[in-house]
């Protein structure tokens, strides 16, 4: 990764409707907190374009908090990472989050019911054999020449235990005990926040990438926070559309969080 000098006017200058400044203003002001901007690379959702970010290191007993802060905002964490895109004359990438007192549960009562036979247990945020197994098979499957397809167990580790926050796993195994998908999120203050989610490509009458989302905002609602964020949906990629299927589904826009609507979508 290729980065600018560290410096808040730069940040200042990439960020437009996420008003970056007033975060600035209202919680960095004062904090040792510094941001860097990447070089120009390839976009990964839109053919053409190129993609840029602004992203900070997220670390110490201020982590967790910084997080949230900073998740509130539109930021992702990646590991030790926290960014944002901030690309020159785009902004397709949008923060989307589902509100979890609103989600209408019965669109997703046959994809629950398919699934009424996993059973969910969350564990800590360590690799294991297994999961990574599943991984793989994953990826060969669903994302063969893609950028995370050479992932090596290592890279996986250290996506998985490289974290100064709260995170954890949630695992779903059948009666048999197999397990069928695995989340890495982060518990935020506000809410719970999905980093990646790998599923059995076999078992695709499940819909398990829908079905994790959906216990996700169940497991949200039994812990008392209000927001599951689905990171960003990309107006464009086909990939990426599926995240406006979880109605309410809020979406970041200048005057902070709105309800998405039709004509955003």
């Amino acid at each position: 990764m290729t980065i600018s000098q560290p410096t808040h006017a730069n940040a200042r200058s990439w960020v437009r409707w996420w008003s970056f400044g007033a975060l600035m203003n209202t919680f960095f002001l004062g904090s040792r907190s510094e941001f860097y901007v990447t070089a120009p690379t390839p976009c990964p959702y839109l053919s053409g374009k190129k993609e840029k970010k602004i992203f900070t290191f997220l670390g110490g007993d201020s982590a967790a908090e910084v997080n949230s802060v900073l998740s509130r905002r539109g930021f992702r964490r990646s590991q030790n990472i926290a960014y944002l895109p901030a690309c020159e004359g785009c902004n397709a990438c949008r923060p989307v989050r589902v509100v979890v007192a609103d989600f209408d549960e019965k669109r997703w009562r046959k994809t629950l019911n398919r699934n009424n036979d996993l059973t969910r247990k969350m564990t800590a945020a360590k690799v294991t054999t297994e999961q990574f197994s599943l991984l793989r098979g994953y990826l060969d499957a669903r994302h063969e020449g893609g950028g995370m397809n050479d992932m090596t167990v290592l890279d996986y580790q250290q996506m998985v235990e490289q974290t100064p926050v709260d995170t954890f796993i949630l695992e779903y195994r059948n009666a048999e005990g197999q397990l069928l998908a695995s989340a890495l999120s982060d518990r935020l203050e506000d809410g719970l926040s999905m980093v990646y989610s790998f599923f059995e490509p076999d078992e695709a009458k499940r819909s398990l990438g829908s079905y994790m989302i959906a216990d996700h905002v169940r497991l949200a609602n039994e812990l008392g926070l209000p927001y599951v964020y689905l990171g960003y949906w990309v107006q464009g990629s086909p990939k990426m559309d599926y995240k406006r299927n979880f109605k309410p589904l809020e979406i970041m826009t200048r005057e902070g969080w709105v309800v998405m609507d039709d004509e955003q979508s």
